[in-house]
């Protein structure tokens, strides 16, 4: 089973690819049916063909759940709009921005493709991908009814390049059973839980008192992405700018604030919350033997199809002084052509907007839909679990628009932080080398 985070990056969740993403994570739901939500901007053309039938090709890099879902809303689509016709083709996930460089750049790209928001500046960059606000203007496409957060990420110098359709978080899950027997689940069936610093290392040590010596009161990675994760959701919490200048050449970490937040998570490794060495700690958490556990909400699909597993999820505590997250997001892309078609591109955009209307389909897979009205529909709140983190959308803290996020997150961050995880480094002597190290690859 693949568990790895939609982290693109090279450091794995649970000992599993990291250049896997949570694109495959999550347990194959059922087909959508035709009578899922309609549009929720009604102001959107159905047809902006003119009569012309239009086909568009559309590169994805899901599988798993993710891939059954996006191919039900494509399906439905084509159904719901004979004029268009979108054919899926799905590459493989660690191949996938390679590859749509490669062919936009030989003018034999897709018409449409996906972006996670964490690549966009990547892509801008390299011209792979075409403003959006003309085509979204003809076609009435209503940039208000995004989430804020999940749409000012995908604008880069007031222009929009990206329609989200989702954010995957970082969000916390515990063990309602676990729980109870340590006295700790409310009535509600919500942990009993103070939102502070200190009140999230009570409720651990209660846990840790209370529970069978066998049971992990924190499932956690001891590397690379998922603690990576929770430092930047404290050091946010702590109101820690990002790591790079607005000019997005100067490295601009506030040290006392990261050390501050790395110091709080190498207690948790050091004070035994925290499974040292753990070599699978979403294994833990799926066998009943982790009371909490903390990663991406692409797991939410494979708790629900984990026979026996009893489990409830939640926004990561408020530690600090306010609520924020780590988080990426799903955008729908119109990458650059060889020849310009504008009837394809507004068939495209309206194809886009169609994805986040119907997010609540999407969210079979644990994802947040991009758009509050989804969020408020009888359908999404059918779903179990999704509407206890669906607030997690507006708390997510995005990196600045830099071409260098993931060099910086892989090469310094990791690097560094992983040290502190082992003890072998103190927090404040791997934000004073972590400063100069973002600056020297910012200099490249």
């Amino acid at each position: 089973m693949m568990l790895s985070a939609c982290s693109g990056g090279n450091g794995g969740n649970g000992g599993n690819d990291g250049n896997k993403g949570d694109e495959g994570s999550a347990s194959p739901s059922s087909s959508a049916s035709a009578s899922a939500s309609a549009s929720a901007s009604g102001a959107v053309s159905d047809d902006p063909t003119g009569g012309k039938k239009v086909d568009l090709s559309f590169w994805t890099l899901f599988s798993g759940g993710d891939g059954d879902n996006m191919q039900a809303m494509i399906d439905q689509f084509n159904k719901t709009h004979p004029n268009i016709q979108v054919k899926n083709t799905k590459l493989e996930w660690g191949e996938y921005y390679t590859k749509l460089i490669t062919a936009v750049g030989n003018g034999n790209g897709p018409d449409v493709g996906i972006s996670h928001t964490s690549r966009l500046p990547d892509l801008i960059d390299q011209g792979v991908v075409s403003g959006l606000d003309e085509v979204a203007s003809a076609t009435g496409v209503d940039w208000n009814s995004f989430n804020p957060n999940l749409l000012n990420a995908t604008v880069v110098d007031g222009v929009h390049y990206a329609v989200p359709i989702d954010t995957h978080p970082f969000i916390m899950y515990y063990n309602k059973k676990l729980l109870k027997d340590a006295g700790l689940l409310g009535e509600d069936g919500k942990p009993v839980l103070e939102q502070s610093a200190d009140g999230f290392v009570k409720f651990l040590t209660a846990l840790k008192d209370k529970l069978p010596k066998n049971v992990t009161p924190f499932a956690l990675s001891n590397s690379n992405d998922d603690p990576y994760r929770l430092w930047w959701a404290l050091y946010s919490q702590l109101g820690g700018n990002d790591v790079i200048a607005d000019d997005l050449k100067t490295a601009a970490l506030d040290a006392d604030k990261g050390a501050k937040a790395a110091q709080y998570i190498q207690d948790l490794y050091t004070n035994g919350y925290i499974k040292k060495n753990d070599p699978d700690f979403y294994k833990n958490f799926q066998s009943g033997t982790a009371a909490i556990m903390m990663t991406g909400v692409w797991a939410t699909g494979t708790w629900e199809s984990t026979k026996g597993l009893e489990f409830g999820a939640m926004p990561i505590p408020k530690i600090y002084d306010q609520e924020a997250t780590w988080g990426d997001s799903h955008t729908i892309i119109l990458p650059v052509t060889k020849k310009e078609d504008e009837t394809k591109r507004k068939a495209a955009i309206v194809f886009a907007n169609y994805l986040a209307d119907n997010g609540a389909i999407w969210a079979k897979a644990g994802h947040i839909p991009s758009k509050p009205s989804v969020i408020e529909s009888a359908e999404f709140k059918a779903l179990p679990n999704r509407s206890d983190y669906a607030s997690v959308a507006g708390t997510v803290k995005f990196s600045k628009p830099s071409t260098k996020n993931w060099q910086l997150r892989d090469n310094v961050s990791f690097k560094f932080l992983n040290e502190v995880w082992a003890g072998k480094m103190t927090p404040a002597d791997a934000m004073a080398k972590m400063q100069p190290a973002y600056q020297k690859l910012l200099d490249e």
